[in-house]
């Protein structure tokens, strides 16, 4: 049971106090159970105020009592993390890792442990809207995945998927997509001020046209085509609008930028691409 469990961060970064918040919320562990590591004090210092958590800067102190240790430093600092910590884990204990491109063979070899889970959440789980695709090892067991499911669900929707190869392509799609929108509000935002829009009211008017739209998709259940050509009248605004995005292509940019982002979070799990 995971409220029985101690469970360990190893990088206590964004991502980290995300799942620290959504653990917390949904009453998974407590507080006193969660320790985070980071080579900062300071920052310790602080996810220690706010939520009342453990905090170190030793990684092997870390984990040295952790039924679940969380793997949430960047991918250049992996391999040396790896060699701070091989062997150093409790051989029950399940790891969870959050890194982008970190293949589960190469976090096995480098902890000498077998049981791993790898998940790609991505930002919006700092307000419990997260979407995470994981997988599992093969020595991870029942009652572990069961355990990760239970984190992962704290953070907003996940997703099991059996080919540790979708977590590349999730990476690409859902892990970086949050920059993606961001970039499109930005612009939209940008796009309010040139019409005579305050800033402030443009914002406003974006971030809830966007939040509505994602509402109305996902509960219509409709394909995005059908949704499109609901709100496109013949000879409309929304029908010129539209026309200068795909004669811009903006789909062949999304899709360059896409498979970009793939063919990047290969290269971190240390592939060639040609």
């Amino acid at each position: 049971m995971l409220q029985d469990s101690h469970l360990a961060f190893v990088g206590s970064g964004v991502m980290a106090e995300a799942m620290i918040k959504g653990i917390l919320n949904q009453k998974l562990i407590a507080p006193e159970h969660i320790l985070a590591g980071g080579p900062r004090k300071e920052r310790g210092l602080d996810l220690g105020a706010r939520y009342a958590v453990g905090h170190t800067t030793s990684n092997v102190e870390a984990v040295a009592d952790a039924n679940v240790v969380v793997l949430s430093v960047k991918p250049q600092v992996l391999p040396r993390v790896l060699a701070e910590l091989h062997g150093k884990i409790r051989p029950e204990a399940l790891v969870l890792s959050i890194i982008a491109g970190a293949r589960i063979t190469n976090i096995a070899s480098g902890l000498a442990h077998d049981a791993i889970v790898r998940a790609m959440p991505n930002t919006p789980a700092q307000v419990g809207a997260g979407m995470t695709v994981w997988t599992a090892s093969a020595r991870a067991g029942t009652e572990q995945k069961q355990d990760a499911r239970a984190i992962l669900a704290a953070l907003g929707e996940e997703l099991f998927v059996e080919d540790e190869n979708y977590l590349d392509m999730a990476t690409a799609l859902s892990g970086t997509g949050p920059a993606y929108v961001f970039l499109f509000m930005e612009a939209l935002v940008d796009a309010g001020v040139h019409l005579g829009f305050s800033r402030r009211i443009a914002q406003i008017l974006v971030t809830q046209t966007i939040l509505g739209a994602a509402l109305f998709a996902q509960q219509s259940q409709k394909h995005p085509a059908e949704l499109k050509n609901m709100v496109t009248s013949p000879g409309g605004t929304s029908a010129e609008a539209l026309y200068q995005l795909e004669k811009g292509g903006l789909r062949t940019v999304l899709s360059r930028a896409v498979w970009a982002a793939y063919q990047r979070s290969r290269i971190l799990g240390g592939e060639k691409v040609e």
